[in-house]
């Protein structure tokens, strides 16, 4: 397979359309037809059932989006890096949750800009479990992730920090006024019910709250009275004046680590690890 065609297909496997993924391509309408039809004859498989009305991925269809796109961002950051080694100025790629440890990584960030040798770091401002892919894709060096929520199966880690967790209300809320709370009480309110994070995989667990995918959307929802949630104390950091923060005493902690593919030979990205891990 060549990576010409599998930007074309990943085009139209993302578009489901094969004029707008030309449009987006750039290129006539009939030559992204006939490339992807000579993949599915190279390859022995039909990637895309199309009809007059719709196209649509079959299952073989699915895995290569899956694969496609992992090969495409791989071979982004391969050309990143070499670009790099070339200029002899290296750079970090570092993925975080927006909204997240902002206090710790600003620490971080200023600890490391003083270590001799320190190179630029590029921050990937991302959403709810974007982080891992970003790394194990190749698109960053190395990732923020809190844990027991996001997975860290198959990356190293190294553990910066632990903490509580508070439930963010509206001002006007009945527990806004308590010092502290226990997670029994902050679900046995039902309004306005627990916000629904995505899970690792993407999909949002089933319920009455309203789904979210980032902080600003989230305490936007918590100030107008249509959601709550519990997450780590340093998130809570700065609220906006209409919101309370107030500590759950049995929630359980949570643990911010750096993480990194465990056949990094990174000497940037070992340097970070090592001056995180004394801030």
């Amino acid at each position: 397979m060549e990576m010409r065609e599998l930007r074309y297909f990943v085009a139209v496997a993302e578009e489901l359309h094969f004029g707008r993924a030309a449009e987006r391509l750039g290129i006539a309408q009939p030559a992204l037809s006939r490339a992807l039809a000579g993949l599915e004859r190279r390859l022995g498989v039909v990637l895309l059932e199309r009809s007059s009305r719709r196209v649509r991925l079959t299952d073989a269809g699915a895995v290569l989006l899956t694969e496609a796109r992992a090969i495409l961002a791989a071979a982004e950051a391969a050309e990143r890096r070499t670009r790099e080694a070339a200029e002899r100025q290296p750079r970090i790629a570092l993925a975080v949750k927006a909204g997240t440890a902002g206090e710790l990584l600003a620490k971080v960030l200023d600890a490391y800009a003083a270590h001799p040798g320190a190179c630029a770091v590029d921050l990937l401002l991302c959403e709810a479990h974007e982080q891992r892919e970003l790394v194990c894709s190749g698109r960053a060096d190395v990732a923020l992730l809190h844990l027991p929520f996001d997975a860290v199966t198959g990356l190293d880690t190294e553990a910066l920090l632990t903490e509580g967790q508070v439930v963010v209300l509206p001002g006007d809320h009945p527990l806004a006024g308590r010092t502290a709370v226990r997670q029994a009480e902050v679900t046995a309110a039902p309004d306005p019910p627990p916000a629904r994070w995505p899970a690792p995989d993407g999909s949002c667990p089933e319920g009455p709250g309203v789904a979210v995918r980032n902080l600003t959307q989230l305490f936007q929802l918590i100030a107008l009275g249509r959601a709550t949630v519990v997450l780590p104390a340093s998130a809570a950091v700065d609220l906006r004046r209409d919101l309370v923060a107030v500590p759950v005493t049995d929630a359980p902690p949570v643990t911010t680590v750096l993480a990194w593919l465990p056949e990094s030979r990174s000497r940037p990205v070992a340097d970070l690890v090592r001056v995180a891990a004394t801030v």
